[in-house]
């Protein structure tokens, strides 16, 4: 009989219920798993994830946080989940080369791309190929703009930099603001120019912007003595956490001490290899997820996440197990089975997702928009003796 979606979420409170979860998502890493096909039709949701290369990071949580959720699932007995992820390095043609793997694989919904560029890359075949997607994590405008059926997780990058600068202004958190940023990536650029705009309006004092590239992703010094001498107070950081941790280790031995404030990318900063995390001490971040709650959910999630992969999961590993059970509540609700077309379940889904409420790890009763993007809260968050701590 064909569980409720109460009993889905109920299952994934209980910690170490699934003794063989972690046995069965090793797979996540090469981008292949088919745990759905054992207990009869599944439906086939596939994404394209930088597995390997400089990006790999974020690709593997996206791809274990994804299979934890759909191995609580599948354990139900319900709605069956077969995943595949696709490595794109985090490469605009290998992402598209990975989709069209997808579709001969015979993907019926997405969760796009993990980084932006690729999700931009294969959104425009999405769109064609009426295939549903949701992303855990391409932030970027583009990824989504004129596409009713690409949608968001993650926060889009504009509402990321409207609501950094909004909390540093209200909290008054710096008198002298400080800009680094990386002008060849779309999810930086997009945060900068909103976070410069609502500034100017918040009447923040921006002393300094420096920019970078992946050519120059090294050496931090004419950055940070830019800031420096300008007397910033406060460096905002929109980026993700690899560059980030250079910049904190670079300024510490610089003897620079300012405020770090980053966004959701820089969540999983501790967990960068080789990097003193002491140095993290204090930065501050805005991020849908918490590692360190302490409800039953995510307390479930990270436990798991920890037992299989020796790690605390990040955002990216948290949005795509929501992605998951997202998907999951939609179907249930439009009443979809798997030998529906990827064009019946792509409407299905837009009538799903522009109404329904969902509760996750990464927020409470979020909505989304007819144009794809989410609607939740981010947490402010410190890192306090190793731990995010909230704000």
């Amino acid at each position: 009989m064909k569980k409720s979606l109460s009993m889905l979420l109920a299952g994934m409170m209980l910690v170490g219920t699934l003794a063989g979860c972690g046995g069965n998502t090793a797979g996540t890493d090469a981008g292949n798993t088919d745990e759905g096909s054992a207990s009869g039709a599944a439906f086939k949701i596939g994404g394209t994830s930088p597995l390997t290369g400089d990006a790999a990071i974020y690709g593997n949580a996206v791809a274990r946080g994804a299979q934890i959720a759909a191995d609580e699932i599948n354990a139900q007995g319900g709605i069956q989940i077969e995943l595949k992820f696709e490595d794109d390095e985090n490469n605009t043609e290998k992402a598209v080369n990975a989709y069209n793997n997808l579709k001969d694989w015979g993907m019926q919904l997405s969760l796009g791309s993990v980084t932006s560029k690729p999700c931009e890359a294969i959104s425009t075949d999405i769109y064609a190929d009426r295939i549903f997607a949701l992303t855990p994590s391409a932030s970027s405008v583009a990824t989504t703009e004129g596409k009713d059926n690409v949608f968001q997780m993650c926060f889009a990058d504009p509402n990321q930099g409207t609501a950094s600068a909004d909390y540093i202004a209200d909290q008054q958190l710096g008198t002298k603001i400080a800009i680094i940023w990386k002008n060849d990536d779309v999810y930086s650029t997009g945060i900068h120019d909103k976070f410069v705009a609502e500034a100017q309006a918040k009447g923040l004092n921006i002393v300094s912007e420096t920019t970078f590239t992946d050519a120059s992703a090294t050496d931090f010094s004419v950055q940070l003595n830019d800031a420096k001498d300008k007397g910033a107070d406060l460096v905002f950081l929109p980026m993700y956490y690899t560059p980030a941790s250079l910049i904190l280790t670079q300024a510490n031995a610089m003897g620079y001490a300012p405020k770090f404030f980053g966004v959701d990318g820089m969540d999983g900063i501790l967990t960068v290899e080789n990097f003193d995390t002491t140095l993290a001490e204090g930065v501050m971040l805005l991020t849908p997820f918490n590692a360190d709650a302490t409800d039953d959910k995510t307390v479930s999630f990270v436990t798991k996440y920890q037992e299989a992969y020796g790690e605390i999961p990040n955002q990216f590993a948290a949005d795509a197990y929501d992605c998951i059970y997202a998907y999951a509540q939609a179907l249930e609700a439009a009443g979809a089975t798997p030998d529906m077309s990827n064009e019946e379940l792509c409407d299905a889904m837009i009538a799903q997702f522009t109404s329904m409420t969902f509760n996750g790890l990464t927020g409470e009763n979020m909505t989304w928009d007819t144009i794809g993007a989410v609607s939740k809260s981010p947490k402010g968050m410190v890192i306090e003796n190793g731990a995010y701590v909230g704000m």
